[in-house]
């Protein structure tokens, strides 16, 4: 069932909240950050089903390798992650430099991007 658009405003202010309060930042911006997930990760993330990588609909708070029925590298599996904010920008910054043997290639490298990405991500709701 689709979340309410006071649902979906309540995460997103949560979301800005923790974000906020972690530092001095710009404000996220989840339309620019749905755009960055189109551009950059929807090739292999689908809202929907299974793609090449793992559906990211409610990965903010999940462990790492945690979603039944994707096959995870080893090396995700064994990372004992869960996927914070901080987890999730430290690993689109560099996959590889998080978690090495990891499959996960993309790298985001502009902090603004990722922190509107992550702040879209965050939206996503089972």
């Amino acid at each position: 069932m689709p979340a309410s658009a006071s649902d979906r405003a309540a995460t997103v202010g949560a979301v800005a909240g923790l974000l906020l309060a972690a530092g001095p930042c710009l404000a996220q911006d989840v339309a620019k950050g749905s755009d960055v997930f189109q551009s950059r990760c929807s090739q292999c993330h689908v809202l929907s089903g299974v793609g090449q990588g793992p559906s990211l609909i409610g990965v903010v708070g999940r462990r790492a390798a945690a979603l039944p029925g994707y096959p995870y590298s080893d090396a995700l599996k064994a990372s004992g992650l869960t996927w914070t904010p901080a987890n999730l920008d430290a690993f689109v910054q560099g996959p590889t430099n998080l978690v090495p043997g990891t499959a996960m290639r993309v790298v985001v490298s502009d902090p603004n991007d990722r922190r509107d990405l992550i702040a879209y991500l965050a939206t996503l709701k089972r």
